[in-house]
């Protein structure tokens, strides 16, 4: 299929009317605003599309967890002052002079969104904010305690090898590597998405919805303030050439007949709420909000569940070690859980409270992880409980099919 460049107008896009559409590159909505097959949007012959901030966001996290890895795979040595600089993004910590001097990090957008750290709905805090940056910094000792030399057993830290992968474990089972990325998918980037960058707080600030309608561009760009906090939200998701973090885990849970719809759903609806903001149509992309808040919410949850189950299969290998990179995926994943926001609400679908509550019951078994009978009953009576708040079954999320 050929992909047209989008052209956009400007006021009289949101003045057509109903026709049907021809041209396969794009279709006519009933009001009458034309959605392009791919998120693609210029003005004058240039793009306005950019999210190069997220892009480097994602590129971050990503280095920093090769970093992990690779130590691990080579018997060296983590250094926790090496991936604090990552997260703060000081003393050209990575690979690229384009990373280095973006002038982007992640530690400041580490639990920041504006309706949850700034205005402090969602049961958010400052005091939280500081909580959550600084369990992640623990990770990074946590990562090199794990590296110097022990094989990991029960209250120590150290090497496991998982057939051609050698994993790093925290003294309580954790896996150092697996709870900074799956985490920081939730406290980073769903958290700009739907708490801040798709936020009315955000999106409606000041003059942007006068200035959107109007079609005042930023000075010296190509789009208006709104569009590009629209993009920046979606760049969270697909940016960094795509297939990385939520881009990858929505492909793996709409593989899934129960879950097929989701990733038609979100991708649509960034398409749709980006032309209906060309199109000055607030009320259709409000619309479009709510459908990617609630899709969005659904893989952690589904990749929960998922891992949570596959752990279980697990658990009578290596004394249960075999089954603590998926488990430490799924402890990921629920902390991501506290991020998530319910339309209806505008808060997330557990709270802070209700996901703490989750990751305490699944390492309060002695010597965390490594009580292998703890978790044969309690992995189970978790991945219900996700399941049960969000509407599907522990059997549809374990079996992708």
């Amino acid at each position: 299929m050929r992909f047209n460049k989008y052209i956009l107008g400007s006021l009289s896009l949101a003045l057509f009317t109903f026709t049907s559409c021809s041209d396969d590159d794009s279709t006519i909505e009933e009001t009458g605003i034309s959605i392009p097959q791919t998120y693609t949007f210029e003005r004058n012959g240039t793009t306005t599309v950019d999210f190069e901030g997220q892009s480097s966001r994602l590129l971050m996290l990503q280095e920093m967890g090769n970093y992990i890895k690779d130590q691990a795979a080579a018997n060296a040595i983590v250094d926790a002052t090496v991936l604090n600089n990552m997260y703060t993004n000081t003393n050209n910590p990575f690979s690229t002079t384009d990373l280095n001097e973006s002038g982007k990090q992640l530690r400041n957008k580490t639990a920041a969104s504006r309706d949850y750290f700034v205005n402090f709905g969602g049961g958010g805090s400052s005091v939280e904010q500081d909580s959550v940056r600084s369990y992640f910094e623990a990770q990074f000792d946590d990562a090199n305690a794990a590296s110097q030399g022990n094989t990991a057993s029960a209250s120590v830290p150290g090497f496991y090898v998982d057939g051609s992968s050698t994993r790093l474990f925290a003294a309580n089972g954790l896996e150092p590597q697996q709870v900074l990325l799956k985490g920081m998918m939730g406290a980073c980037f769903i958290d700009q998405v739907v708490n801040n960058y798709l936020s009315l707080a955000v999106l409606d600030e000041s003059t942007s919805r006068d200035d959107n309608t109007n079609k005042v561009l930023v000075s010296g760009k190509s789009y208006t303030n709104m569009e590009h906090k629209w993009d920046e939200a979606y760049g969270y998701i697909y940016g960094a050439g795509g297939g990385k973090y939520w881009d990858s885990y929505i492909n793996q849970v709409a593989a899934d007949a129960d879950f097929s719809s989701v990733k038609e759903n979100i991708e649509v609806a960034f398409r749709k709420g980006r032309a209906a903001i060309v199109a000055n149509n607030y009320t259709l992309r409000d619309e479009q909000i709510a459908i990617i808040k609630s899709n969005l919410a659904k893989v952690p949850a589904v990749r929960a569940v998922y891992y949570l189950k596959n752990g279980k299969t697990n658990l009578v290998t290596d004394n249960g070690a075999k089954a603590f990179h998926a488990i430490s995926e799924a402890y990921g994943f629920i902390m991501s859980l506290r991020y998530t926001n319910n339309p209806e609400t505008n808060a997330p679908y557990f709270t802070k409270q209700e996901v703490d509550d989750l990751l305490a019951e699944l390492i309060a078994g002695t010597n965390g992880l490594w009580d292998v009978d703890y978790l044969n009953i309690h992995l189970d009576i978790i991945a219900t409980k996700i399941a049960t708040r969000f509407g599907f079954t522990v059997a549809q999320a374990e079996t992708v099919n």
